[in-house]
């Protein structure tokens, strides 16, 4: 029986995208690579990080698949007292200005004084802690990427971005260039954080702006390739959906918006999908019509968290547990402290084994998921997270 495609979807979040991380360390000790062909993977921010260092893995045939991501993200964290000290003042300097608490200079990243002053604190340190640029490029051979060329092989890699000389939508897509560090960092390219990242005659800013991440893309034949059109969508998502409490304070009020914002793209990409499997389950194409995309069944999709949730083609999302969001707030995305790492790690672990169960359930107990010739499940004859490579 012909494996199940998938394809694996990483929102942004900054630091927070160590939840990513665990979950994806979860899936490939899952074996899901060998229950199920993952035909692509999309990412954006602190996803596209992920996805990348996990698609890198993947094309180079490494075992395990999440070492290489697991590694990063070690080097990424705060160590030792000095860079845990640093680590601290930025995040509560930047918590204190957002509850009001204290004043603070508008300066862009840009600027000589930001530069001066970033180029001070992280003078002496590790290249891991304070050149992010160089971080990745020491976990990822760019110059190997670049001599592969735009490939087709799977899984695609598909990171979102903003361009913003042209106001488009930006998606660098492995099938269509070379993946450069460029894209990467343009993804990454929070305008309060980072310059705006120049790529021949454009510029770009965080993919926040554009898709986080990119999932409407996936289904498309003229992107993803004929055969790499997938018959799920797993989607790891950082901003929670929904709020116990009305923010009231103003680090609440920034931390709400910036969820919101994190989550707008999403929504509409997913209701966007919806309304095509609608179509797809009320027999409004054409069969032959289909046939040209390799579309056999709707697409399952996340839950969309707004329309109909309880549509068979639905699935449930990697999501963090809402006692674990309750506890983060916007400058946790910024916190590369070892306990809010290792913390978020950990709980995307558990959400992944957590996700694995639960998928497997619903795909027994659904009457589309028995008739859709999917392939293993995996969590099914072992608990998940157990096995090995």
């Amino acid at each position: 029986m012909a494996k199940l495609k998938i394809a694996l979807a990483c929102q942004g979040g900054g630091s927070q995208t160590a939840f990513t991380a665990g979950a994806l360390k979860t899936l490939c000790e899952a074996q899901v690579g060998q229950e199920f062909d993952v035909v692509s993977i999309s990412g954006t921010s602190g996803g596209a990080v992920c996805a990348t260092l996990l698609w890198y893995s993947y094309m180079k045939g490494e075992r395990p698949f999440w070492e290489r991501m697991m590694s990063f993200w070690k080097e990424n964290t705060a160590q030792g007292p000095v860079e845990h000290a640093i680590n601290q003042f930025i995040v509560d300097s930047v918590r204190m200005v957002n509850s009001g608490m204290m004043p603070t200079l508008q300066l862009s990243p840009s600027s000589p004084a930001m530069r001066s002053m970033m180029e001070f604190m992280t003078s002496g340190q590790r290249k891991g802690f304070g050149d992010f640029r160089g971080l990745l490029e020491a976990h990822i051979d760019f110059k190997e990427i670049a001599e592969w060329g735009p490939r087709a092989h799977r899984p695609v890699l598909m990171l979102g971005a903003a361009n913003i000389t042209t106001g488009a939508l930006a998606k660098f897509v492995s099938t269509k260039e070379a993946i450069r560090v460029e894209h990467v960092l343009a993804s990454c390219a929070v305008p309060s954080i980072f310059p705006a990242v120049q790529i021949g005659p454009d510029a770009y800013w965080d993919g926040l702006f554009s898709d986080n991440p990119p999932v409407e893309e996936l289904i498309r034949p003229r992107s993803v390739g004929d055969d790499n059109v997938p018959d799920e969508i797993w989607l790891i998502k950082i901003n929670p959906t929904a709020r116990r409490a009305i923010p009231v304070k103003p680090g609440e009020i920034i931390d709400r918006r910036n969820q919101l914002e994190g989550n707008i793209s999403l929504f509409q990409q997913l209701g966007h999908l919806e309304l095509l499997n609608d179509m797809i389950m009320a027999d409004a194409f054409r069969p032959e019509f289909l046939a040209r995309f390799d579309i056999k069944a709707p697409v399952r999709i996340p839950r969309s968290f707004h329309t109909d949730a309880d549509k068979p083609y639905h699935i449930p999302c990697i999501e963090m547990p809402a006692e674990l969001q309750d506890l983060l707030d916007y400058e946790g995305k910024i916190d590369r402290g070892s306990h809010n790492i290792n913390r978020l790690i950990a709980e995307g672990e558990k959400a992944a084994a957590v996700f694995l169960r639960d998928r497997a359930a619903a795909v027994a107990a659904s009457p589309l998921g028995q008739t859709a010739g999917q392939g293993p499940t995996a969590g099914q004859g072992q608990a998940a997270g157990q096995a090995t490579e």
